[in-house]
């Protein structure tokens, strides 16, 4: 037990600046190990516990179909559907022990594939028709318009063809975020046959091994961006069937490419009508109650998770998309908002004591830790990532070390310094040292996701990185033969606030779809404001395919940026060194993954004979550089000299070479 308790405590010998908080760290163990025993026992595993999919919901059995729901608060619950014209006297269903509800249909045909269902729930004498919560697809219904429980029986099942894969934790994750419904050029909802056709390959060709799919949890706002889900095991129907899902995913495995889920269980959606909340007639059922189980910001409901029927569905939806999708393991939303009482808003994390306070919800933490070790008991190869703001000491720790147990944190400083740049400041005032602290300060032994640019940047209102360089000039001059300055700032720019946010910023790397080649404009969902209009819910892929246009330089950089980065493996490089940082001509320059990066952001200056530190003697040659025609440059560089090292005068006779870096460029070097 004592070294049960030592090796918790590695956490404290990784990050020391822990130490004062060492009994808090305890207290979230002993809540871990309380909690655990509470729901497993001695001998019950997580994934013997997380099963709650196997039990409830709809079942078809050998001689007729069962039906199960929890609804410890009802009087009453009443299986309707076409099945029985919505009649809510035939179909009772007969209360068990623990808040369990029951019924048995005999016969194979009592309920068919496709058919509508709900359940009329009777608590404190009101009736409420609501839609199963374990129900795996719902629909809207063509004649009222209200969200639906589908019954999902075909007569086949679904052949899955990717045993052989497996996500190789080796290497880095090059993750190509996307929403299916927006992923098609058309005005109009895309579906996952059409992004398993049209996306795929596009993936695939640009190499990314790692496609985080968003909005895929059932939401009946479909310009909620996926994040207020009504139905946690069912598919999103605006995008087509259960099986077209795991067509894609089983396509993307045959690429090699993982495919990992936006995970919402930071909230839920507050509607009664089409989500969970108030099912059994209270509004304890699964969230806190009354102001404590809404969220101020977002409207929804936040869960207990100190309830362990709560953990019980939580973790059964983890293990059901891992088993039934195959997806390769889940990006954590909000994951800030569980973590804290006060949901992470408007508190500055500017010490460690910040994360020990009152306001710290233990809970939440304790289902995180579950999740994690859920995950990795189902699929040892699963990949989980946090989006968390507030940079939670131990969030990318192993659990056995007194973490959290995520294998990535998200990079979420790093989008907001450029934003912050961008808007604040001219480019020839950034500070050199600013942008290498921001992209390389991170926890100790902790795994970050690299990105320049978030989603929500790409939403209307705000703006995307080349939108907000190039704005209206974007609409006139991106025509090659175009030389607009304000465009060609932008291209360089955008160019080189990828290239140093991949090799600096994180572990692994993320972009947003489209994002790669600059698209242009907002994300504006169809609504009333707009009526109702898809003009700005796509993504012109003919903009990046168009050869007149410069869309195709920053699709091209993109694509050799990864081709370089990955074959030499860049972001698993222990070898980050300074080489040096020169604030008043604004260069900069590093050493990782035994390549060497010299960064000039001057956007007047070139530097013909620039003296540059390489931290050993030796040949050297440039092997990529973002001057090349392909990518929009004016190919000042000349890529087949060999640059010997010397002692550098003006670099206190340090030694390494002399080389020519114009302004607003990349240069990388590898030792011949």
């Amino acid at each position: 037990m004592e070294d049960n308790k030592n090796k918790q405590m590695k956490i404290l010998e990784i990050d020391p600046y822990l130490k004062p908080f060492e009994s808090d760290i305890n207290l979230r163990m002993e809540s871990y190990t309380s909690c655990k025993k509470k729901l497993l026992g001695n001998r019950q595993s997580f994934g013997s516990f997380a099963n709650g999919d196997l039990y409830y919901g709809f079942h078809l059995m050998r001689d007729g179909w069962i039906y199960r729901e929890w609804a410890p608060g009802a009087d009453a619950l009443y299986l309707i559907g076409d099945f029985n014209s919505w009649n809510p006297e035939t179909h009772p269903l007969l209360r068990q022990e623990n808040g369990n509800w029951e019924i048995f249909l005999p016969g194979l045909q009592a309920l068919k594939h496709m058919s509508y269902v709900k359940v009329r729930v009777v608590s404190k004498g009101v009736s409420r028709d609501r839609i199963p919560l374990y129900i795996k697809r719902t629909v809207q219904d063509p004649i009222t318009h209200d969200f639906v429980g589908q019954i999902w029986q075909p007569d086949y099942n679904f052949k899955w063809q990717d045993s052989e894969f497996h996500v190789d934790n080796t290497k880095p994750l090059f993750i190509y975020e996307a929403h299916v419904g927006m992923a098609q050029e058309k005005e109009g909802m895309g579906t996952f046959n059409e992004f398993t056709e049209n996306i795929l390959p596009r993936v695939k060709a640009a190499g990314y091994n790692t496609i985080q799919l968003m909005a895929i949890m059932q939401h009946p706002y479909y310009a909620s961006f996926g994040y207020q889900v009504s139905n946690f095991f069912a598919v999103s129907s605006w995008f087509g069937t259960p099986e077209e899902l795991k067509a894609l995913i089983n396509t993307a495995h045959l690429m090699g490419i993982s495919v990992l889920l936006d995970l919402v269980h930071s909230h839920s959606i507050k509607n009664i009508a089409e989500g969970i909340n108030e099912f059994d007639g209270t509004d304890y059922q699964f969230f806190h109650t009354g102001i404590k189980g809404n969220h101020p910001a977002w409207g929804t409901k936040l869960f207990n998770y100190g309830k362990p029927e709560v953990l019980h569905f939580l973790l059964s939806n983890i293990k059901f998309w891992l088993e039934e999708y195959h997806f390769d393991g889940y990006r954590f939303d909000g994951v800030s908002s569980m973590l804290y009482h006060h949901q992470g808003l408007g508190v500055a994390f500017t010490d460690y004591s910040k994360y020990f306070s009152m306001d710290t919800d233990i809970e939440a933490i304790t289902y995180l830790q579950f999740a994690n070790d859920l995950i990795r008991e189902v699929k040892s190869s699963a990949v989980t990532i946090a989006e968390d703001m507030s940079g939670m000491p131990g969030m990318c720790l192993p659990v056995s070390y007194g973490g959290i147990g995520f294998d990535y944190r998200l990079s979420m400083g790093v989008p907001d310094l450029w934003v912050k740049l961008l808007k604040e400041l001219p480019d020839e005032r950034w500070s050199m040292r600013q942008i290498w602290h921001e992209l390389t300060s991170r926890r100790p032994q902790e795994k970050n996701i690299g990105y320049s640019e978030s989603h929500d940047q790409a939403l209307v209102g705000d703006k995307t990185i080349m939108f907000r360089l190039a704005d209206k000039e974007m609409y006139f001059h991106m025509l090659k033969n175009d030389n607009n300055s304000i465009i060609c700032r932008a291209v360089e720019l955008h160019k080189l606030i990828r290239f140093i946010t991949i090799t600096l910023g994180g572990e692994g790397y993320l972009n947003f779809m489209g994002n790669e080649f600059g698209h242009p404009e907002w994300i504006d969902f169809p609504r009333e404001g707009n009526n109702w209009s898809y003009h700005y819910a796509r993504r012109q892929w003919s903009l990046m395919e168009n050869k007149d246009l410069k869309f195709e330089y920053l699709s091209n950089f993109d694509k050799e940026m990864l081709i370089l980065l990955k074959g030499y493996n860049v972001l698993s490089g222990n070898d980050l060194q300074s080489l040096w940082t020169d604030e008043e001509d604004q260069l900069l320059a590093f050493k990782k993954g035994g390549l060497i990066f010299l960064f000039n952001f001057n956007p007047t200056i070139c530097f013909p004979q620039y003296e540059l530190p390489t931290g050993e003697t030796g040949e050297y040659k440039i092997i990529f550089n973002s001057d090349e025609f392909m990518f929009g440059g004016q190919s000042r560089i000349l890529t087949d000299s060999i640059y010997h090292t010397k002692t550098l005068p003006h670099k206190g006779n340090q030694v390494g070479v002399t080389i020519s870096t114009p302004s607003r460029t990349v240069i990388v070097l590898k030792k011949c």
